[in-house]
């Protein structure tokens, strides 16, 4: 977490950063909006399940909480799905699974029955559709990550402010049964978006070439070595302190991150203003989440600000969680609309970032993994945070307090991530820092070649012949003769006339000079 990990998977292919990435995040964009917003698009049609069943509020609302348990717990088998078959037949197989919990959904006759239909199939499907993508979405971009991740992060709100509208025309004109029908022919689409993710593949080298050929014409290639198997399940993220500091604070913030917008409508209600009014509070939420969560992509992106993403997803739970905390005081609309601006403002900036965060952590090789413990861990916390306010607010019979403790909670998760993230994990080292252990470890390599080197030429030099020395003693004596001459133009000639004999005898000139 200190640190982000290079981006390279598990092929080594290196992230395009664009071209057919655009489609891929394009079908990210479908695919989280349908995760994110269909549990709560289904609560549209709880009064005619309550109708046709003859259950309370609370046993339908089970059908939301089964599809987000289902989305976040079933993360670990769509982690061992993905690195055992890939992420296109996983998505195409999960967009199966969404329709047809949907269209069999249709068909029941008692409350139990959509429970395991659009819960737990639907439920399985979206999870199956949602994990991958975001694998996909890591693997096709590096340097435009975080702007890739605000852009599909903002497929929630936006399929939300679709989705719930579209609910409420489908139960009017065509009852429960007849709209659940088309949502579930409208999950089709993700086996499209499944279609999309398509695989990254190195380009062939012309040595790949070569031995294909070779391979092909039957002769024997040099032996290469198999690559080792990958892991279904990689649990040695968990030797990380990043990731473990990452996945402990986010399973706090998790607490209380979806209470505000579960309770904000009632809060209103609760204040004395009519239904409509008080509907129109998520409305303004989701519309500024829409514009949040690209632009805080954007600002991730920044060259000096994305090393330190870690802090500035710390500051967005902060930001979130105080804005809880000053919302909580709320006496009147006006409050409650400056609230979800700012709710709406932090909201998008945690979405954004929190999957970011994680990939920048642990890397493409290891997110696939990382991922889905991630999801397991958010599950329990998804199943006991709003439960947990609703008991809170049975018990004090004020919203006040069930604002407070989620803005606590969120709080909690900020000053956790950030002080652990400074206090435990080792700062990575400068470039002269580098270049130093760099320069003492090459002075060692060389130190200890030198020194082998000259224990090499004293072995030698223990081992050669005596001839050898008489005819260094004969340089010696030569390299004695010639500072006598070195001075004086007829040591200058003696010595050429010397050489020019063979070493014989100086001329007769040479003779009477001397």
């Amino acid at each position: 977490m200190g640190g982000v990990a290079l981006d390279v998977d598990s092929g080594g292919v290196k992230a395009p950063d664009g071209g057919w990435g655009w489609a891929v995040l394009a079908g990210c964009f479908v695919i989280t909006g349908f995760s994110y917003a269909f549990p709560k698009a289904v609560s549209v049609f709880f009064k005619e399940l309550i109708r046709e069943f003859g259950v309370g509020y609370s046993d339908t609302a089970w059908i939301s909480s089964i599809l987000l348990a289902m989305l976040y717990g079933t993360g670990p088998l769509c982690s061992v799905l993905v690195n055992r078959f890939g992420c296109r037949p996983v998505m195409m197989v999960g967009g199966l699974f969404a329709s047809l919990g949907m269209v069999l959904a249709s068909f029941s006759t008692s409350i139990i029955h959509i429970y395991l239909t659009t819960g737990v199939i639907t439920g399985l499907g979206l999870a199956l559709n949602f994990q991958p993508s975001l694998i996909m979405l890591n693997r096709y971009f590096n340097e435009k990550r975080p702007l890739a991740n605000g852009l599909s992060a903002a497929g929630s709100p936006v399929a939300l402010c679709c989705l719930s509208p579209l609910g409420q025309v489908l139960q009017y004109q065509y009852g429960w049964r007849g709209g659940f029908l088309i949502l579930g022919g409208l999950l089709l689409n993700c086996c499209v978006c499944g279609a999309l993710m398509k695989p990254l593949v190195a380009p062939k080298t012309t040595k790949d070439k070569a031995l294909e050929q070779a391979a092909g014409d039957g002769a024997k290639g040099p032996e290469t070595k198999k690559k080792p198997k990958a892991k279904l399940l990689d649990f040695s993220v968990f030797k990380d302190r990043g990731f473990v500091i990452y996945t402990v604070a986010a399973s706090i913030m998790v607490l209380g991150l979806f209470v505000p917008p579960v309770f904000v409508v009632s809060y209103a209600k609760e204040l004395g203003y009519e239904d409509t009014k008080s509907a129109l509070l998520l409305t303004i939420l989701g519309f500024i989440d829409i514009f949040a969560r690209p632009l805080c992509g954007v600002i991730a992106g920044l060259k000096w600000v994305r090393p330190r993403c870690v802090y500035l997803f710390s500051f967005a739970m902060l930001f979130n969680g105080t804005t809880d905390l000053i919302g909580s005081q709320a006496k009147d609309y006006t409050t409650l609309v400056v609230f979800c601006i700012f709710f709406g403002v932090s909201y998008g900036m945690v979405g954004a970032l929190q999957f970011e965060v994680l990939m920048a952590i642990v890397g493409t090789e290891k997110f696939s993994s990382a991922i889905g413990l991630v999801l397991l861990m958010e599950a329990i916390a998804v199943l006991v945070g709003p439960p947990g306010a609703g008991r809170l607010l049975d018990t004090t019979k004020k919203y006040m307090f069930v604002f407070l403790l989620a803005g606590c909670e969120v709080v909690l998760s900020a000053i956790v991530l950030a002080t652990c993230n400074f206090l435990c994990i080792k700062k990575s080292p400068t470039p002269a820092d580098t270049f130093e252990s760099i320069t003492m470890k090459d002075d060692t390599k060389m130190e200890g070649i030198s020194n082998s080197i000259a224990m090499e030429n004293e072995e030698h030099r223990g081992s050669e012949p005596e001839p050898e020395k008489e005819v260094k003693e004969d340089v010696a004596e030569e390299e004695k003769v010639k500072p006598e001459f070195v001075n004086s133009q007829e040591g200058e000639k003696f010595l050429t006339e010397a050489q020019q004999n063979g070493g014989g005898s100086p001329s007769p000139e040479t003779s009477m000079l001397k």
